[in-house]
């Protein structure tokens, strides 16, 4: 069998670190010739499709496939029963079917698939089949799923309460001269990636499949996938296809395992690709939470104690719920050094949309209610809203209320008082209405509001986090190139640029080309967390590092300190000790290295004090509006940020990065809601989803701090979270300072501004 298939990037760029290099995929990617994985292609390729239930929960009663198998063009049609693994999958618990067996726990699960000869023949085979239900009352309220004797279990075999994380600081029944409290809501956001699951299953000769696919974690899904065919490892490989955005919703297997079944019980290729709709049930969202706080502090506003409630609804499957909640828990109560803490942060099944990772995920739910508390702390004690935050702003040395030191730079009133600075700009500069308005003013208030917030960087609570890299160096065409191997995937962020810019400083050669991503390497991890630069950037730089002293090793009886750049070898005058072609007259040199970052620790489950996680990143936001408050419309018509990314290691990339973060953040303070009601999404497409344009999206001024972090590879800090956490709250305090409005749920509504 031949089979054609274009597997996603292999780049050559230059500039090292600290530069701004043409991404290698940005003009294909602009232009349209970028090969995403929805344009995999096979000879004799089949297509696969997907029966989903649609109820949110549900007892199956009958299935007859016969109609479907009856249906001209269709190669397969499989159950649970044709699953030859391990029929359950999961990220952090193992929980969630293949393909459902008896029971349906939320709308859209997978209970068969089909594979025929086009896609539309596909979906007619899904169309017939005969399945019936015993519809059931699902469980849709996480404050209801907590009580687990009047509520029915989501999973017979496990309770509703998925993680339960108490953080207990100094005295819990401390008192204070100034007391505000609040209950805050978060909707569900959707990762509104643009490029939908898809994927390419190929069986091979040795009965194993290798699978082309749009993910953010090779590895992960390889020994999912394995375990679900019953595979070795070995005999499961995953190439890594061009990708469409993930921000969190690819961490999770999607339509992985049922393209390899059906592509094992065929013997053909098998391409699944999803239409936007099903995209919408085929991946977890943002968790939708309800939030509880009480903030006290004395009459200067200096925050004496915090205590605090947070509820997550993470749907029917855990994925990554565990890591959603300990990350709310241990950064629920912002950059601010409180004495006293008092939190307890839940994550619970319901029958709702599974929700696991999306962008910031714990912290963006918790900054919007911490902040907002600050905001009416500020109002109680008639102090300005940036004031009130720098007087408590955690400071290198202070503890988290986990106990954790924060050792690295924490420049959290510098951030505040940077984006206070700012005079406006743009039609910020202008009254409100703006120049060319529908109205001269009337009705239209402005109002401006800040957010801050903290989010930790890599995996946390003790996980075995590291990345792998194998670097070789030798000759082509009688000049020095590096071949760069690594498993991390690039899902739109500019990782495949940042691996070339770190080999060019480090091994002073242009000519780097980084290989598509797979599994013949070992795992890279997620890229999620914002950890790829950190962990993958710090294991290409190490592998780099051990070739150079493999290199330097054939100067016989050379010592000195000594550096490569342009193709040379330098002393420490810059003076030319060796051509770097030269030494490799010898032969080429490969080196792959694993490599960790600094150990974390499990929190301790009583108490939850311990040293979690790696690194904190900060950001800042000041945002400013216009409400027309007759019609309870807002436009925001300017944002200031500013960030410490460590060190920037591509500039262009880290404002790009601070930017769309901000766009994701505007959506969910104004925009963004996956609608379920009663268990089931009303409004699964990109017409009822709303999503921040162009048009929606202000002029921005951009600060970034290079203040460098003492563990971490050229000091550099993740990026891409922190500015999604600020943002949101940043904005509906701007529109809570124009119209006076409570606004304790996000996305703002018209109704919550209208009438108040």
């Amino acid at each position: 069998m031949t089979t054609t298939v274009h597997v996603g990037l292999v780049a050559t760029v230059t500039g090292g670190v600290g530069a701004s290099p043409l991404r290698p995929d940005g003009r294909l990617k602009v232009t349209g010739e970028f090969a995403f994985s929805s344009d995999l292609w096979a000879d004799d390729m089949l297509w696969g499709a997907t029966l989903r239930s649609p109820h949110p929960r549900a007892l199956i009663t009958g299935l007859d496939l016969g109609p479907a198998l009856r249906v001209p063009g269709v190669y397969a049609v499989l159950t649970h029963e044709d699953v030859p693994g391990r029929r359950l999958y999961g990220l952090e618990h193992v929980d969630q079917p293949v393909l459902a067996a008896d029971e349906v726990r939320y709308q859209g699960e997978p209970i068969v698939v089909v594979a025929a000869d086009h896609p539309e023949t596909a979906r007619r085979a899904v169309q017939a089949i005969g399945i019936t239900y015993e519809v059931l009352d699902p469980v849709t309220d996480p404050e209801a799923a907590l009580d687990d004797t009047g509520t029915p279990r989501v999973h017979a075999d496990r309770p509703n309460l998925l993680r339960h994380v108490p953080i207990r600081r100094g005295d819990p029944h401390a008192t204070a001269a100034v007391v505000v409290t609040g209950e805050y809501e978060v909707g569900m956001q959707d990762q509104a990636f643009l490029g939908p699951e898809s994927g390419l299953a190929v069986p091979a000769e040795d009965g194993g499949v290798d699978l082309y696919i749009a993910t953010q974690w090779l590895h992960v899904d390889q020994q999912q996938v394995a375990a679900c065919l019953g595979l070795p490892a070995d005999k499961v490989r995953l190439t890594l296809a061009g990708v469409g955005g993930a921000f969190g919703a690819r961490e999770d297997l999607s339509m992985q395992v049922h393209a390899c079944l059906l592509a094992l019980h065929t013997g053909r290729p098998v391409k699944m690709v999803y239409g936007r709709e099903e995209s919408f049930f085929g991946h977890v969202h943002r968790h939708p939470a309800r939030l509880r706080y009480e903030h006290g502090a004395d009459e200067h506003g200096r925050l004496v104690y915090v205590k605090a409630r947070i509820l997550l609804d993470g749907g029917a499957y855990a994925s990554s719920s565990g890591a959603v909640v300990a990350n709310a828990a241990t950064l629920g109560i912002g950059p601010y050094d409180v004495p006293n803490v008092v939190m307890d942060a839940y994550g619970l099944y319901t029958n709702n949309p599974p929700c696991g990772a999306m962008r910031g995920f714990g912290a963006v739910q918790a900054c919007f209610a911490y902040e907002s508390q600050m905001d009416k702390l500020a109002a109680a004690l008639g102090i300005d809203p940036v004031e009130v935050r720098v007087r408590n702003a955690l400071n290198t040395g202070d503890r988290m209320p986990t106990g954790q030191v924060v050792e690295g730079p924490a420049p959290v009133a510098e951030l505040l008082r940077l984006v206070q600075a700012k005079p406006p700009a743009g039609q910020a500069d202008f009254p409100p209405g703006g120049t060319a308005n529908t109205t001269r003013g009337e009705g239209v208030v402005r109002g401006v509001g800040y957010g801050i917030g903290i989010k930790n960087v890599c995996f946390s609570e003790g996980f075995d986090d590291y990345a792998t890299a194998r670097v070789r160096l030798e000759l082509i065409a009688g000049r020095p190139a590096v071949l760069v191997h690594t498993a991390a995937a690039e899902v739109g962020q500019g990782l495949v640029t940042v691996q070339a810019q770190i080999v060019r400083t480090e091994l002073g050669v242009d000519q780097v080309t980084i290989a598509p991503a797979d599994t013949a390497v070992g795992s890279a991890g997620s890229s999620s967390a914002s950890r790829q630069t950190y962990m993958t950037g710090g294991a290409v730089r190490a592998a780099c590092q051990a070739v150079r002293d493999r290199l330097l090793g054939r100067l016989d009886g050379l010592a000195g300190e000594l550096r490569l750049a342009d193709g040379q070898v330098l002393d420490a005058h810059g003076g030319v000790v060796a051509d770097i072609a030269e030494l490799l007259a010898e032969g080429a040199i490969e080196e792959t290295v694993q490599w960790r970052h600094r150990p974390t620790h499990p929190l301790d489950p009583e108490t939850g004090q311990g040293d979690a996680h790696v690194q904190y990143a900060f950001a800042a936001h000041r945002a400013t509006v216009d409400v027309d408050t007759e019609l309870g419309l807002v436009k925001v018509v300017e944002i200031v940020t500013a960030q410490d990314v460590g060190k920037a290691v591509n500039p262009a990339a880290v404002t790009g990065q601070i930017q769309g973060g901000t766009a994701q953040g505007l959506g969910l303070a104004l925009m963004e809601e996956i609608q379920v009601v009663d268990g089931k999404v009303r409004n699964p497409s990109f017409t009822d989803y709303l999503l921040p344009t162009i048009m929606d999206m202000p002029p921005m001024t951009v600060d970034v701090l290079e203040l460098a972090d003492p563990h971490s590879p050229y000091g550099l800090r993740g990026v891409g979270e922190p500015p999604t956490i600020s943002s949101t709250p940043a904005v509906v305090a701007a529109i809570r300072a124009a119209t006076g409005a409570a606004l304790t749920r996000v996305p703002v509504r018209p109704e919550h501004i209208v009438g108040v």
